[in-house]
């Protein structure tokens, strides 16, 4: 959720950047080139007011005090053109220079110089030159008429290069990028803060989930940080745990407490039954059955205790070679499946796991007993024993009559028998237990068709220890 939420915070506030600098970057260039056009303005402007007493006029005769303004004239134009590397010149209204600097500047038949030059000759000063951007080899040009008796006789037209203004426009856009980048790292250093204030009670309510989930009914959530609505939805999913544990632990005190009563009141009744069968003929069909179901009855009770107990203990893992152990149960149970013409065969090489040796034994006593009691005579049960990675398997397949996918799907559910097998020994609740049983230590059981028919059942147990 982080990676989610992250990035849109990151992009909201870049956005917001964005939104701020570039105008403020396009103010910074404007700025820069304003207070170049205003410089050029008052230059032109002091220009025009030493032109405005040259009264020579192109062609005609010369005085000495003409001579001295135009000289004068030039000389300004010439320093200012060696100062500062700006190109000025006054020309006539004829395109003639009065004075320019250098020397060989002329007016251009068209472009910027030639376009203010017209609007100068309008009596006004010459608009401002467009946005000059860093990368564009542009030149500012500014012309203001000279005025004389009410008539413009001349015009004073600058010419400057911009190399020096595309600089400071570009070291005052480092500053800015240099403040963006600053605002976009405390920004995204808030940003992760703040998710992470957020969304850490809701990792803690997703690992708390989890652990309930995977039977650790004991976990609850630290209602510690985080906004108040989080507070109060990790109190209000407390309240529900301990409420479903109430339940739960009910539910386990009922069927334990059933069951064990109900046991007396059984064993009084097939007394009853054996008493009175002694009454009655050798080999009576009705009360061969009876004895029959009245046993059945005090399996599924003892299934149903063990099943309770099973849910409500903790399991007591130790590294266990569960190779010998295997061995051992498949030795247990050789004289069993020979009684029934099964031939019961063990692979079971030096394997270590975290198991409850108690718990993976009565496991594989019902996978195992499952498996003799379904496979034909002359057929054979394999059990094997390997590892992989990071856990351990105990693999047990059989020959007999299999699962279809839709029986796969329910195996292993309270009481579910298959239809094809409810005449065959048994309560439904072994392979119940035992998946409880491994479940409590962080092993599974599954289960599979095997080729090229049978069941395959498999017992996988980590070898690293499972986290408390």
């Amino acid at each position: 959720m982080r990676t989610r939420l992250l990035p849109l915070l990151i992009v909201l506030m870049a956005a917001v950047l964005l939104a701020l600098g570039i105008p403020l970057a396009v103010s910074v260039a404007a700025a820069q080139q304003q207070k170049v056009v205003v410089d050029r303005i008052d230059d032109t402007a002091r220009f025009a007011a030493l032109a405005q007493f040259v009264t020579e006029v192109p062609g005609g005769s010369r005085t000495t005090n003409r001579d001295e303004r135009k000289e004068t004239l030039s000389t300004e134009l010439a320093s200012y053109y060696k100062v500062y590397g700006i190109r000025a010149g006054v020309f006539y209204r004829t395109d003639t220079p009065m004075a320019q600097a250098p020397a060989d500047w002329f007016l251009p038949q068209a472009g910027e110089v030639r376009e203010a030059f017209g609007e100068a000759l309008l009596s006004r000063r010459s608009h401002d030159p467009e946005q000059v951007w860093p990368w564009q080899r542009r030149h500012l040009v500014v012309a203001s008429p000279v005025i004389r008796d009410g008539d413009v006789v001349a015009v004073v037209v600058t010419d400057s290069p911009t190399g020096a203004m595309r600089a400071r426009i570009l070291h005052g856009w480092l500053i800015v990028g240099a403040g963006e980048i600053a605002a976009m790292l405390l920004a995204v250093g808030a940003a992760l803060r703040l998710t992470g204030w957020v969304l850490r009670p809701v990792r803690v309510l997703d690992a708390t989930t989890h652990d309930i989930a995977t039977g650790r009914l004991k976990s609850r959530v630290a209602v510690g940080g985080g906004p108040p609505e989080l507070r109060r939805l990790a109190r209000s999913f407390n309240e529900m745990a301990d409420n479903v544990e109430d339940v739960l632990e009910q539910q386990r005190a009922f069927v334990a407490d059933a069951s064990h009563q109900l046991r007396n009141p059984l064993a009084a009744l097939l007394l009853r039954i054996e008493l009175l069968a002694l009454e009655l003929p050798d080999g009576n069909e009705e009360i061969a059955s009876v004895r029959t179901e009245g046993k059945r009855l005090a399996q599924v009770l003892d299934d149903l205790l063990d099943l309770a107990l099973a849910e409500h203990a903790d399991a007591d893992l130790t590294l266990t070679d569960i190779g010998a152990l295997t061995a051992e149960r498949v030795a247990a149970w050789s004289p069993t499946a020979e009684a029934k013409g099964v031939r019961l065969v063990g692979n079971c090489p030096p394997v270590t796991a975290w198991a409850d040796p108690v718990t993976l034994s009565s496991a594989l006593d019902a996978v195992m007993d499952n498996a003799v009691k379904f496979t034909p005579e002359d057929e054979t049960v394999e059990v094997t024993v390997a590892s992989h990675g990071d856990t351990s398997t105990v693999v047990v397949t059989d020959n007999g009559p299999g699962l279809t996918e839709e029986e796969l799907g329910r195996v292993g559910d309270r009481f579910w028998r298959s239809g094809r097998h409810q005449n065959v020994k048994g309560s439904g609740l072994g392979l119940s237990i035992s998946r409880v049983l491994l479940a409590a230590g962080g092993g599974t059981i599954s289960y599979g068709h095997h080729e090229p028919g049978g069941l395959r059942v498999t017992v996988t147990l980590p070898r690293s220890e499972p986290t408390a």
